[in-house]
């Protein structure tokens, strides 16, 4: 460990504050998977000590972190690597594949599970008559039980007899039930956390987020899921591939 710190020790002759530098070879490191996602990072007093660097300088360079989200402190414990899922959007998988994929744990904290008539814009997302009746299911999406987003949805009961048999993964429930969606249209936003959600997110108040709205569809060409989700913007981000 002694040996592996001392790459990541400042250059006193480069113009480059020395935070910075540090900062900059922290956070390659954690891209190269040098430390994994919630390991503990070694303490502002193991870097200056090894790194022969103030203890300001490392704290500012884990602040400096900290802010970019690469980094989370968590008080009285230490400050950790921070957990981010990437998601393609060529790709249509849920939230439980997608972190299934990765080696993590998806979970769920049901906040409601209600059975009503579609309201209006319920109506016109999904392609439903008046008064068609719909389940709405509130949760907070986990990984590895760290909160990473708040999720509403709306499925046709049609679809979903008993809500309360859903598990994790709405799309394991549907399609164990032979409903397969085959694709979706998304709409990606950044907003701030009112008071509410970021008490739900542990994030202050007007903190960055992305609200992301999906319809999915089944073959058919019926719409059979809306899902509105705030993401915490730290934790989780899109990746798209382009050519030309």
């Amino acid at each position: 460990m002694d040996e592996e710190l001392q790459a990541f020790r400042p250059d006193p002759a480069d113009v480059t504050p020395l935070y910075i530098q540090l900062a900059n070879k922290l956070s390659n490191a954690i891209g190269k998977g040098r430390w994994r996602p919630n390991e503990a990072l070694p303490s502002e007093r193991t870097l200056s000590g090894m790194l022969s660097i103030s203890r300001v300088t490392a704290r500012k360079a884990i602040d400096l972190l900290c802010e970019r989200g690469v980094l989370t402190r968590v008080r009285g414990s230490g400050t950790y690597i921070t957990p981010k899922l990437e998601q393609p959007l060529s790709r249509l998988s849920s939230f439980s594949e997608e972190l299934s994929q990765r080696g993590a744990k998806a979970g769920s904290i049901w906040l409601s599970r209600e059975l009503g008539a579609a309201t209006p814009l319920e109506m016109l997302s999904l392609g439903l008559s008046p008064n068609t009746p719909v389940v709405r299911l509130k949760r907070l999406r986990t990984a590895d039980e760290i909160v990473m987003a708040i999720e509403t949805s709306t499925i046709p009961a049609v679809y979903m007899p008993d809500p309360q048999a859903v598990g994790d993964s709405l799309y394991d429930y549907l399609e164990e039930r032979g409903i397969h969606p085959v694709r979706a249209l998304q709409h990606i936003r950044a907003v701030n956390a009112s008071a509410a959600q970021a008490r739900l997110t542990d994030l202050a108040p007007n903190t960055a987020m992305l609200h992301i709205t999906r319809v999915s569809y089944l073959g058919s060409g019926a719409a059979v899921e809306l899902t509105h989700s705030w993401f915490r913007s730290d934790y989780y981000g899109y990746v798209t591939e382009s050519q030309r």
